[in-house]
């Protein structure tokens, strides 16, 4: 059986070309105009791109961003009209990467820089690689009385939340300086720093910009039955990392592993700040036999 040139072009004629919304598609861009480029991605009619649809941020100009004759993938965002042009978006492809790479970057606490592009009562909205975040003001690391004052700046945040689904992408700007202050520390290492408050199971320490845990039990070999008889909010204080954990994002601290002998903290504290530096070595060496 034969089959001719006319008959190809009937069967061509015939068959449909059903470029389902939401899939992905490639093609070949033939032309940029100013408001969008022309696509061929094989069906009876070229495809369109519109100038919007182009980058997750808005562009006033393809010029640079695409080239004519160079392939790309593109997402369906409306079916063929009655012409036949389907319309075509770049941008919901890198928006979905995008979603991909934060909620990445959350699980691995990472941090970033975001540009603050406006304001209201609760917090600060920030421009986070062409989507929009929010900075709750309770996240801020120093909140000014006026947040108008932020506009414009660039803040180095952490992730709270990030939702694709919810379109919800909270970010803190303290996270992010628990993160690196996070990175910089070592177990053994000393630190100084002023109990922030007191709670039925410890002192919350501020050092560097963030807190840390000097839990009821490690502050002295001896037992302690009321942690007010011993520690004071706002007393200035040092104490040992002990313990560094990422997934809960807590700083467990001693100034028991410092004590010479049971109880002396509750004795003698000042005897223990002021040795607290020579006492390291004997601390590291602990930390050391614990981990093995």
């Amino acid at each position: 059986m034969t089959f001719s040139t006319e008959d190809f072009a009937k069967a061509l004629e015939a068959h449909s070309y059903d470029f389902q919304v939401g899939s992905t598609v490639r093609g070949t861009i033939i032309a940029l105009a100013n408001d969008g480029a022309t696509v061929d991605i094989g069906g009876k009619s070229s495809a369109f791109l519109p100038i919007r649809e182009a980058e997750v941020r808005a562009v006033h100009s393809l010029e640079g961003l695409l080239e004519v004759g160079a392939e790309y993938a593109f997402q369906v965002i409306r079916d063929q009209d009655a012409d036949g042009q389907v319309l075509l978006s770049i941008r919901k492809l890198k928006v979905k990467q995008l979603w991909e790479k934060l909620a990445e970057m959350e699980a691995q606490s990472a941090v970033m820089e975001a540009k603050v592009t406006g304001f209201n009562k609760g917090g600060v909205t920030v421009d986070v690689e062409g989507l929009r975040g929010f900075v709750p003001r309770s996240h801020l690391s120093s909140a000014p009385e006026s947040l108008e004052e932020l506009v414009g700046q660039r803040l180095t945040v952490g992730f709270l939340e990030v939702s694709q689904a919810t379109n919800k992408l909270v970010m803190s700007q303290r996270a992010a300086a628990r993160s690196q202050v996070m990175g910089e520390l070592e177990l053994g290492q000393l630190i100084e720093g002023t109990v922030a408050s007191l709670k039925p199971f410890g002192a919350f320490v501020d050092f560097n910009g963030i807190t840390g845990l000097l839990h009821i039990k490690q502050i002295s070999k001896n037992y302690i039955e009321n942690l007010s008889s011993v520690l004071q909010t706002g007393q200035s204080i040092k104490a040992v990392v002990i313990a560094l954990d990422w997934e809960r994002n807590r700083i467990s601290l001693s100034t028991r592993a410092l004590e010479k002998y049971p109880g002396e903290f509750l004795k003698e504290p000042e005897v223990v700040m002021a040795e607290a530096e020579n006492r390291l070595g004997d601390v590291g060496r602990m930390l050391a036999e614990s981990e093995a």
